[in-house]
């Protein structure tokens, strides 16, 4: 086996990824000590695949922990708030029962009326701010949740595509950017076994209205469409079955696809 077959082997990607048996980390680790080539492809693997991991990391939001803050404090408020107006209404009843003693025999039935009254304001008031403070804490648990439902996607997409990147017969090609897009890049994994070609172009722009990527190998010197590229498909959904390329590269088309690539619009090219 000479160098470009071995690091086409796979077992770059599988020593990175800890999926290397023992003996095949102690040959790889001996022929990167005397193999330039070899080191040099390892140390581009390692930088991709690390790039790959940057690239999908989830950041929670930067005013989740005042949420989870306020939900609390608004919590202790309204049992703070309970025990309050509780203290009122016995007051209030006291007061009451003063007045009474006093006025006994003139005006027991206004003494009655006024703490009635006040007693019945205090308890609206308490209802509504405890109707309107429940309110808000759903509302922020449901929006709680629905983020915690985005991360846990975004996870399960990561997971694939680790799983992918383990397989014994995929190869992965990385498309970089060319001199117009040259902060553009994507990711090919082509199975050497059945030929399929799945595609992970998230990194690259959003296309515009009308448009869509378009995935291309490059056979025996003329391009050859791969699929169209769309974000449901994004390394889960094989785009085509190639049996024999030399490259990949991407091009912006018109949505639904071109006949041959338009090349002024072409983001990102990488040999296999």
């Amino acid at each position: 086996m000479n160098t470009k077959e071995y690091i086409s082997s796979g077992i770059l990607e599988s020593y990175i990824l800890g999926f290397a048996s023992q003996e095949e980390a102690g040959i790889l680790e001996c022929v990167m000590k005397n193999n330039a080539e070899v080191k040099a492809a390892f140390e581009e693997a390692q930088k991709t695949l690390e790039d790959l991991a940057t690239a999908q990391a989830v950041t929670p939001p930067n005013d989740l922990k005042s949420k989870i803050w306020n939900k609390i404090q608004q919590e202790q408020i309204v049992e703070e708030v309970r025990p309050v107006i509780s203290e009122v209404k016995q007051d209030l009843k006291v007061q009451g029962e003063i007045r009474e003693i006093n006025t006994q025999k003139n005006n027991n039935w206004k003494s009655y009326a006024v703490a009635a009254s006040v007693l019945f304001l205090v308890s609206v008031a308490g209802n509504l701010f405890w109707m309107n403070t429940q309110s808000k804490n759903k509302e922020v648990i449901a929006k709680l949740e629905t983020e915690k439902q985005s991360k846990d996607l975004a996870y399960q997409k990561m997971q694939q595509k680790w799983q992918m990147l383990s397989g014994a017969d995929m190869q992965m090609v990385v498309l970089k950017g060319v001199e117009k897009h040259s902060d553009s890049k994507a990711m090919v994994f082509w199975d050497k076994k059945s030929k399929e070609v799945y595609l992970n172009a998230d990194s690259l722009p959003t296309a515009p209205e009308g448009m869509q990527y378009q995935l291309w190998a490059i056979a025996d010197g003329k391009p050859v469409s791969a699929g169209m590229y769309t974000e449901d498909k994004d390394s889960k959904i094989a785009l085509a079955n190639i049996k024999n390329a030399q490259a990949f590269a991407i091009t912006l088309e018109k949505k639904g696809g071109s006949a041959t690539p338009t090349m002024e619009n072409m983001y990102v090219m990488g040999e296999v």
